[in-house]
């Protein structure tokens, strides 16, 4: 699938670039433009393959290059106000090249979470392609803040979009890891899923696969809306010795087990049951999408179907798109799958109790605060009314 890719946020933009540094590792070429937009200076400048010529400043006159605080409220007013930068942005992307627009945000702070919406309604006014979101859960450490930023801006962007697909910083945490490490290593996870998934019909194939899944696929499972999320899991593929060795091989080469039917199943579960980029209740899925991909003499038609009859079951539901993808070079087989119009999340329960709690709290401490500063300037002094 080729996508025009809009990094909005700090986050946004640094998954943006990993996002790039995948296309390019695996020759892809699913990004056909890669745009940074925010509210912070210093954000824009600390990125590695975004164009310079395509990182976009908005809300100067308001904050100075300096952000906005995790003030989504700032950055939805901001980005409102610079419509005419970010349109002119996009103008430079070349759609007849292009098949869907994603913006890549954080939920959290400010910027992603509060800009991101509004772009995302300004793409959809005016253009016809589909137009999804990649939102980034914050963790729970960063605070109630963050989780009620992510629950308001969550639910903007699913009645914006026409698909949003999660990210849950939280389920990808490892034990004992540095706030930077961490993130560093969840930004490589979540290009690798959802590289593995976007590249789908655009990395160049060894052969042709028995039942080819393409973009339209993704498109197709996408398009009934809501909230989505994507299991991975692979496996090496084991190789008989060639070269100068296999040359003066007193006996034959050992053949490979045919054993490819079980483990395509088995990386069908894998996917489902492990690590999904959002956990979430498997059953509740209204679509589903499953690619294997591999070498092509490892792929097999049969482990696909019995996989995707196996998702139907788990998924509950008859709508289970499937195919293979035959990768030249590829070391291991793969599958994908993508459950979307779920609609159980409990840890998106969880963001809206906190940040429902922070809310409460907030508003009682400004009662408080103004009731405490009326007391502290009651005294027998006039204020100066006259002067003002």
């Amino acid at each position: 699938m080729r996508l025009a890719v809009i990094g909005v946020g700090q986050a946004g933009g640094k998954v943006l670039d990993r996002l790039l540094e995948f296309d390019r590792r695996w020759g892809g070429g699913f990004i056909t433009s890669a745009t940074a937009i925010n509210t912070a200076r210093t954000d824009l400048h600390g990125l590695e393959l975004v164009p310079v010529d395509r990182r976009v400043l908005i809300g100067q006159t308001k904050t100075h290059g300096h952000g906005v605080g995790a003030d989504n409220e700032l950055a939805a007013e901001i980005a409102k106000r610079d419509e005419g930068e970010i349109l002119g942005a996009v103008d430079g992307i070349s759609l007849g090249d292009t098949e869907a627009f994603l913006i890549v945000a954080g939920l959290g702070g400010g910027t992603g979470s509060g800009a991101g919406p509004v772009i995302a309604r300004l793409l959809r006014d005016i253009y016809q392609e589909p137009v999804y979101a990649l939102g980034i859960f914050p963790s729970r450490d960063e605070g109630g803040l963050y989780s009620l930023n992510a629950a308001r801006s969550l639910k903007t962007y699913v009645q914006e979009t026409d698909a949003t697909l999660m990210f849950d910083n939280e389920a990808w945490r490892a034990p004992g890891e540095t706030i930077e490490a961490g993130y560093a290593r969840m930004n490589e996870e979540l290009a690798r899923r959802f590289g593995v998934l976007f590249s789908v019909g655009e990395i160049t194939p060894d052969g042709v696969g028995e039942s080819v899944v393409d973009a339209s696929e993704i498109h197709r499972t996408l398009e009934g809306g809501g909230l989505a999320t994507v299991g991975y899991a692979a496996d090496a593929v084991k190789r008989p010795a060639r070269g100068l060795l296999a040359r003066f091989r007193t006996t034959p080469e050992p053949e490979v087990p045919d054993d490819t039917i079980d483990r395509v199943a088995g990386l069908v579960r894998t996917a489902t049951r492990g690590r999904l980029t959002a956990p979430v209740t498997v059953n509740t899925a209204d679509r589903a999408l499953l690619v294997v991909s591999g070498p092509p003499d490892k792929l097999s038609r049969r482990g696909a179907e019995e996989g995707r009859r196996w998702l139907e079951r788990e998924a509950d539901t008859t709508e289970v798109r499937g195919g293979d993808q035959p990768i030249r070079g590829q070391n291991q087989l793969a599958a994908t799958v993508v459950l979307a119009g779920v609609t159980e999340v409990t840890r998106i329960r969880e963001l809206q109790a906190i940040g429902n709690e922070t809310r409460l709290n907030e508003d009682g401490r400004s009662e408080k605060h103004d009731r405490d500063l009326q007391a502290l300037m009651t005294d027998e002094f006039d204020a100066l009314d006259t002067l003002i």
